[in-house]
């Protein structure tokens, strides 16, 4: 279905979850982030992290540790609990909270009765407008007393991470939970109010074939998921030392790779799934693939979304803020971020502050994973126009005067594409993950 090029897809490029990525990071003054904060207006959007999980896996990049200190559990939710109410008093009046996600970790890490502690208090800190509730879940810590929680949180998105069914995939990436368990925390979610649920699957998983990967998807359709988000794994034991565990020699090869997404995308569009970018599939009636229809998807660090606000703002270790000129990460070290929070401090030192050179460059990557063209401006195209003759002589993109577009074919060199257009690779070239 996909023309397979290897030699456009040999060098590693960002996600592009942002721009510029965090991988340009630098110092930020320490009234960056409150500046910022004290001019948003109209609607916002939250992101709490929860960096906890009850069992880490192998292959997980996220910052996250084991739940099992309940003391520095406790501790760290203290600090959330002062970073919430500091923000909230940074606010203008104007300023309205229309969505609220929690993600890790594994938010149900936590007890259920301090998620909604955490709930309440964004209720009564912040100005809510008809806001609309997510989170991640762990189904091997989902249990009926959670169910309960999510339920009577008013949560109505969430996200399962499942990776694969496949019993000896589970077990190369330490995450074994059983079909019966995903059956289960489906049944629960549903009948707690979930109206949008979305799966987490993983191709170029070790020890994975495409036997395996079809029988993931199929498990994923029949159970009913809303959303499905296929992911290639991305082997950097470089950047996360608990991948070591992974053998790379078990890890499907580059041309492996691209026929696992070639046959995701294939299978799930076969199925009345509308693709959702390169890497996110929704069915027809789901907020997602109506932004894919009228062309308001957008991208940020949660990936692909229908939210349409500017403005995000991330409360927890290692959370990151996003506005129109302002890129901004709280501190990563849970013990400094704890510290600094529990004194009403922000905890953001780190970031990036967006020229009008990095917003018009933004615009164009983001244009071009959600919606596979971007206008060009002349000064942009002189600038980076060269760098695309390799897609445009294999078909795999089009220049109409200023407008760039991906063909069909060129979806899977989306990332690739759209890295042309990133001032900060060649001057400071970083190591990322695989390109498909």
């Amino acid at each position: 279905m996909w023309p397979y090029h290897p030699d456009l897809l040999a060098t590693p490029v960002p996600r592009y979850t942002s721009y510029p990525t965090a991988a340009d990071f630098g110092a930020l003054p320490a009234t960056a982030l409150r500046d910022q904060i004290e001019q948003a207006s109209g609607d916002i959007s939250l992101y709490l992290h929860i960096p906890f999980c009850e069992k880490i896996c192998f292959y997980c990049g996220c910052n996250t540790g084991a739940s099992g200190r309940r003391q520095r559990v406790e501790s760290y939710l203290a600090a959330l609990h002062n970073e919430i109410e500091t923000v909230a008093g940074l606010l203008p009046e104007d300023a309205r909270v229309r969505r609220i996600a929690f993600g890790g970790g594994s938010p149900n890490a936590i007890e259920p009765r301090e998620f909604i502690d955490l709930v309440d208090a964004i209720q009564r800190n912040f100005r809510l407008d008809r806001a609309e509730w997510s989170t991640e879940i762990d189904p091997r810590s989902l249990d009926s007393v959670w169910g309960a929680a999510i339920g009577e949180a008013g949560i109505t998105r969430a996200s399962l991470g499942v990776q694969t069914f496949a019993t000896h995939c589970q077990e190369a990436i330490g995450r074994v939970q059983s079909d019966a368990l995903i059956c289960r925390s489906v049944d629960m979610l549903r009948s707690a109010g979930v109206t949008s649920l979305n799966f987490d699957l993983m191709y170029g998983l070790p020890h994975q074939s495409e036997e395996d990967l079809a029988g993931s998807l199929e498990y994923t359709r029949l159970m009913g998921a809303d959303r499905i988000a296929v992911f290639g794994y991305a082997h950097v034991p470089h950047m996360v030392p608990r991948q070591k565990m992974i053998p790379a020699e078990a890890l499907p090869g580059g041309d492996m790779r691209f026929s696992m997404a070639a046959q995701a995308f294939e299978y799930l569009t076969g199925h009345d799934y509308q693709a959702v970018g390169f890497d996110h599939f929704a069915l027809p009636n789901d907020p997602m693939a109506k932004a894919v229809q009228d062309g308001t998807l957008r991208r940020d660090f949660q990936g692909f979304t229908d939210d349409p606000s500017e403005v995000l703002i991330g409360l927890g270790a290692s959370a990151i803020s996003g506005f129109p000129g302002l890129i901004a990460q709280n501190e990563k070290n849970n013990g400094r971020y704890r510290m600094m929070a529990s004194q009403g401090l922000l905890t953001a030192s780190h970031g990036i502050r967006r020229s009008a050179d990095d917003q018009l460059r933004a615009g164009v990557i983001e244009q071009l994973l959600c919606h596979s063209r971007a206008e060009l401006s002349p000064c942009l195209y002189a600038r980076c126009g060269g760098a695309l003759a390799p897609f445009l002589e294999r078909n795999l993109a089009r220049l109409d005067g200023m407008k760039l577009s991906i063909m069909p074919g060129g979806l899977p060199y989306a990332r690739v594409i759209a890295s042309l257009f990133d001032s900060y690779r060649d001057a400071a070239p970083k190591r990322f993950s695989s390109a498909i």
